[in-house]
């Protein structure tokens, strides 16, 4: 193995590892913010940001092992995910709609929030 090639393989398995932490101290900042977001299309951000976090650490560890069939396992979660995201805004949405009051009662609230910081 010629010196550049050991170079690149250390290097790479040294960005795994940190982009690995990166990706544990964002989930845990995602699951504060699942678990405390205000409202509940904060809560659906939270969620769709787990899914692509998720992605992450499947495609990192993906490049670990060498097995690159995670790869497809994390374009077909991005898949899912995305799908996910839109049922859950339709699903917001068709609340607002048929008027449901704790619907209406955080879209008030987050009027007001807005008008007092303006």
């Amino acid at each position: 193995m010629t010196p550049i090639a050991a170079f690149a393989e250390n290097f790479l398995d040294v960005c795994v590892h940190i982009s690995l932490a990166v990706l544990t101290i964002s989930f845990l900042l995602i699951v504060y913010r699942t678990v405390r977001g205000p409202t509940l299309p904060d809560r659906v951000i939270a969620l769709d940001m787990l899914v692509a976090v998720g992605i992450g650490f499947i495609a990192a560890i993906g490049v670990l092992t060498d097995y690159y069939l995670y790869i497809d396992i994390a374009i077909t979660l991005g898949l899912v995910g995305f799908l996910a995201t839109v049922a859950f805004a339709r699903f917001v949405l068709n609340r607002g709609s048929a008027g449901d009051e704790t619907i209406m009662q955080e879209v008030e609230e987050s009027v007001q929030r807005r008008e007092a910081g303006q």
